[in-house]
């Protein structure tokens, strides 16, 4: 799963520096980031299995899928080429990485319902 942690660290990372490029302010602490988003705290548990924390970070990924196509049309309308481009970028990374947990689930993508 640490895998999967660096990688988002890393695509938050990107999206950070482009806010502040944009003379923006990224959220810089957990308590922020869970005052301003729906993305859910959860107990660590020890009882669930793979399938099941797979599926739970499936969900999470389609999440910021969802926040990724909303920054891609929102940089349209802008006309910020540049921030669409790296939102296009995560993205269809995480569009993969959906598609590769999905595939590991015995389930398809369904990344375009």
């Amino acid at each position: 799963m640490d895998e999967f942690m660096e990688e988002i660290d890393s695509q938050l990372d990107v999206i950070s520096e482009r806010l502040i490029a944009l003379d923006g302010s990224p959220y810089s602490t957990l308590k922020e980031m869970a005052e301003n988003t729906k993305i859910q705290d959860w107990p660590g548990e020890w009882n669930k299995t793979t399938p099941e924390r797979l599926a739970h970070l499936v969900d999470g990924y389609r999440y910021l899928e969802d926040l990724y196509q909303h920054g891609i049309e929102v940089s349209d309308v802008e006309k910020d080429f540049s921030t669409q481009d790296i939102f296009i970028g995560l993205k269809t990374a995480i569009e993969k990485k959906i598609w590769m947990i999905q595939a590991e689930l015995g389930s398809a993508p369904e990344i375009d319902e």
